[in-house]
């Protein structure tokens, strides 16, 4: 990559790079701003604390820190283009670690606050080596629940179970995969569908019952294997419209006349704000929402995972460390108030621990031009189809001296704001907080 275009870039993202330590305790004409949602985070921030065996003041500083993460990750990403290699947050969520092929790139990544680390292979090859075993899925051995790419070792895992070990080398080796690209590691996982339980605040479908997801434009969106397309739901009472799965774990159902999408997630009790669909990297921390065992936090482990159920091979999910039982299932998984899934399946239970999948949001989304019901946007009918989202209305908050920029404000892809007595356009959908004004972060804004 040219040098100078490096220079420039960093010079860009700079003010948008991670930092260790943030001092995010607002003054108090900021605290005067915070919304309601703000307010509601205290309870949040307690399920963070107790699955993370973390203060609440340290949960407040992770959720902030890993923010500013995501940011910088998601730059990176795009300008690193075929020299990026995957991302990961330190276990305090407070360093991120960014690989890459290239060395010359490491004055980019660390201009934008994280650490670069140069690997062998990159993450577009990590994922064409890892599509070779998604391929050959219906004849991985029984013993094999799941296979992932691990971007903190720059290789494919392959799980095992007890004496699967050497079926799952060769199973490997069949597909086409390096030898040195595959690690296999012991497993006691018996991933399964959470479906057949009944719990909680939830919708039914026939005689079973699922955890709604995310609202959308229409409806709302939840597992695949809650229900296949043209399967009835009730309270709220709909159809699904699309579903996949096996092969994807994914489906929206279009909800009938009367129900209306709300921005928000059940956190038992109370609910948090859904401000956008950021990505957050690996070693993050995420909450997920199920009407089985209500609130639940850990931390992402990998990403692009795949696992075989009885029913078949899902891939492209995300693993963690949070756990689930048989109803959460379609349930939401959320960082800060941004979503990343819905529930997928996985092993263990909430008492003994154990090892949960969710199915990014993103593709979800994309695969039916769907757009995310998120504060700032008037909630739309559930009679009409999703339309090309539109600009976020203008924050409520009280405007500062600067203008009509303010702090604690979900800003949608499109929006502008004044501060400074200049206008300026997002560049990159964001929460705002202190520090982060429109001519600080040029990553985040642009002069319109």
């Amino acid at each position: 990559m040219n040098r100078k275009i490096l220079a420039a870039t960093a010079a860009a993202i700079t003010g948008a790079g991670l930092v260790t330590a943030i001092a995010l305790t607002p003054s108090a004409s900021a605290g005067q701003q915070a919304t309601a949602g703000d307010q509601a985070q205290s309870e949040m921030l307690a399920a963070m604390a107790r699955d993370l065996k973390i203060s609440p003041e340290q949960a407040k500083l992770r959720l902030a820190s890993e923010q500013r993460a995501a940011v910088a990750d998601n730059t990176l990403k795009k300008q690193l283009g075929m020299s990026y290699a995957g991302s990961w947050l330190d276990g305090s969520g407070t360093t991120l670690t960014v690989a890459v092929t290239d060395a010359a790139v490491g004055d980019l990544v660390r201009a934008a606050g994280a650490t670069p680390k140069t690997v062998a292979r990159s993450a577009a090859d990590l994922d064409a080596a890892k599509l070779r075993l998604d391929a050959k899925s219906t004849k991985a051995p029984k013993t094999v629940p799941g296979w992932f790419t691990d971007v903190t070792t720059n290789s494919i895992v392959v799980l095992a179970n007890a004496g699967g070990e050497s079926a799952a080398k060769s199973w490997a080796a069949e597909a086409g995969v390096p030898s040195d690209l595959v690690r296999v590691e012991a497993s006691t996982e018996q991933p399964r569908a959470l479906i057949d339980i009944i719990g909680g605040n939830a919708y039914t479908f026939g005689s079973g019952r699922c955890s709604i997801g995310f609202a959308v434009d229409g409806g709302f969106v939840t597992a695949g294997h809650c229900g296949t397309t043209g399967t009835r739901t009730s309270n709220p009472s709909g159809t699904v419209a699309g579903s996949s799965f096996p092969g994807n774990d994914y489906a929206w159902v279009r909800a009938d006349a009367g129900n209306t999408p709300r921005p928000l997630v059940n956190r038992y009790p109370g609910t948090v704000p859904v401000a956008g669909s950021t990505e957050a990297p690996v070693n993050s921390s995420v909450c997920r929402s199920g009407s089985t065992t209500g609130w639940r936090c850990g931390t992402i482990l990998q990403k692009n995972t795949s696992v075989t159920y009885p029913e078949g091979t899902i891939t492209g999910l995300t693993r963690t460390n949070a756990c689930a039982e048989p109803g959460d299932s379609g349930g939401s998984w959320i960082t800060g108030d941004q979503a990343q899934g819905v529930t997928s399946g996985g092993s263990g239970n909430c008492t003994s621990g154990g090892t949960i999948y969710f199915q990014p949001i993103s593709e979800i989304l994309s695969v039916y031009n769907l757009r995310l019901t998120v504060s700032g946007n008037p909630p739309s009918s559930t009679t009409t189809t999703p339309t090309t989202p539109t600009t976020p209305t203008s924050p409520t908050t009280s405007n500062p001296p600067g203008g009509t920029w303010a702090p604690y404000t979900y800003y949608g892809s499109g929006a502008t704001a004044t501060y400074g007595g200049s206008n300026y356009r997002v560049i990159q959908p964001h929460t705002s907080l202190p520090g982060w004004e429109p001519p600080n972060v040029p990553a985040l804004w642009e002069l319109a």
